[in-house]
Formats: structure tokens, C-alpha cells, sequence
């Protein structure tokens, strides 16, 4: 093993000026600015992180968790404060706990709550753009949060994945899925009502909540009905793809339970 120690870091970060986790050349990435980060607090030390997941350009956090792997032990108060203090104001460390060297976050067992903020109607605040996406037009509420139950459960979601790959696994399982008035994030700049999706489970497909998010929409516009989301989870469904996403700025990682 070329790393003696390894620590898990819980971070919280806006992404809204970034392209997903996942670094890239030619654009700025949440991986890439961690790591930029790391580079002055660990001076001249040899590391290597992980993160819990991807994520697409503009998706925040609030709860996201990377994996450290370095050669010396580090003082675990000092590496969080000088951590935010080199840190951009679009992140934050929350804390650092040691775990041993053969543990893999990618596969450790975890549960991930998704939320997707939205309001409809009149344009919001500009203000409230990296957070809230503003629906141009009359949803109907009460349909939709009939239709977000319709999600649960174990159902076939290849309708809700876009460039799957030849081993996709598309049976999955939603432990909960609602639409509430949001009480979470609020600001004098928010629109007086807005909501959230609000999307638990174990795993999910690339865009599957924001394609989940976008057949709502349409559901609260009218040109959907129910009978179509519940055609479009079971396994003889025609096989392709929704073509509307939603867009990612009102996707969020609000919580993970990371087993450690």
C-alpha cells in the first residue's frame, strides 16, 4: 500500500460555477479546486483523493464526502481549519475522521437524498438562480406529488438514464420520493413559494433525478398523465429515453449515510 493513513473529509460546496465533480480538461471542476486546495495545506506532501460520487455541472451539496489517502499522519483540528481557510467561499470542510487504509467510499454502503428546488410562475430573483429553478408556466401541485409517489419503490428506470453503459443495472430502488413546499433554503431574495423533490435512495442513474424532475413537470403542465409515469417504470416500457431534463442548478445532495 503506498498510503499509510486515510481519512474521510465531509464537505459542503456551491456548484454552481463549476462543471460536476469529475475533473476535465479545459473546465473548471469541484475535484480539481479540492485537490488545488489539498496542494497548499499538505506543502510538499504526496495524496490522493477520492470522491463519494459524481456530480453534474451546477449541482451543489450540502453534505459530500471525499476519501484522503496520505503517507503522514495529520493533525486532524489543524487540517480542517487550514483547510477552510484556503478554501474558496463555493466550499467548506465540516470534518475528518481516520479510517483504515482499505476502505473504498465508492463502494462502501450508502444512502443519498437528492433535493430539486423549483418554483413556477413569476420569474424569480436573479439571486436565486444557482438554487432555485423557476418553471415558466401553471403546474398543477397536487398532480405532481401524486405522481413523485409513483417513483417509489423498485421499478425499471432505463426511461431515466441517459448514455447508459452495456452493464447498466436500470432495477432500482427509491426509498422515498415527495414533493413539499420548501422549508429548507430561504433567503429575502427567494420567491414567496417555492418546493422541493425530494428523492432518497441507494443509487441512481446518470440525470435520473432530473429527468424524474422534468416528467413532473410536464405532469404539472398538463401534458402528461399519471398512466404514463407508471408505464414508463415497468420493465416491458419501450426501452428508450426521456428527452426533457430538468435543468441541474436546483439539484442538490442535501445528505449521504456513508457506512463507515
Amino acid at each position: 500500500m503506498k498510503y499509510s493513513f486515510s481519512y474521510i473529509i465531509s464537505l459542503q460546496f456551491l456548484g454552481f460555477r463549476f462543471s460536476g465533480w469529475q475533473k476535465q480538461t479545459n473546465a473548471k471542476t469541484l475535484h480539481d479546486m479540492v485537490d488545488k486546495t489539498l496542494s497548499f495545506v499538505l506543502v510538499n506532501a504526496d495524496y490522493k483523493t477520492i470522491g463519494i460520487g459524481r456530480t453534474d455541472a451546477k449541482v451543489s451539496a450540502n453534505t459530500y464526502f471525499l476519501q484522503l489517502f496520505v503517507k503522514e499522519k495529520v493533525d486532524e483540528h489543524r487540517f480542517i481549519d487550514s483547510l477552510n481557510s484556503n478554501f474558496s467561499p463555493d466550499f467548506r470542510a465540516l470534518s475528518i475522521k481516520k479510517v483504515a487504509t482499505n476502505f473504498n467510499i465508492i463502494k462502501a454502503s450508502k444512502v443519498k437524498e437528492y433535493h430539486y428546488y423549483f418554483s413556477f410562475g413569476e420569474k424569480n430573483h436573479p439571486f436565486a438562480a444557482p438554487f432555485i429553478v423557476n418553471i415558466d408556466a401553471e403546474l398543477d401541485i397536487e398532480r405532481m406529488q401524486k405522481g413523485a409517489k409513483l417513483f417509489e419503490g423498485e421499478h425499471y428506470f432505463n426511461l431515466y438514464c441517459t448514455k447508459p453503459s452495456e452493464n447498466t443495472i436500470f432495477k432500482r430502488t427509491i426509498d422515498s420520493c415527495e414533493l413539499v413546499v420548501n422549508d429548507v433554503l430561504k433567503a429575502n431574495f427567494f420567491p414567496e413559494q417555492s418546493y422541493i423533490l425530494k428523492v432518497k435512495g441507494k443509487g441512481f442513474l446518470r440525470y435520473q433525478i432530473r429527468l424524474m424532475m422534468a416528467t413532473l413537470i410536464e405532469l404539472g403542465k398538463g401534458n402528461l398523465d399519471l398512466d404514463f409515469i407508471k408505464a414508463s417504470l415497468k420493465e416491458d416500457n419501450d426501452g428508450g429515453f426521456l428527452r426533457n431534463i430538468a435543468p441541474a442548478s436546483g439539484l442538490q445532495l442535501f445528505d449521504v449515510e456513508l457506512e463507515l
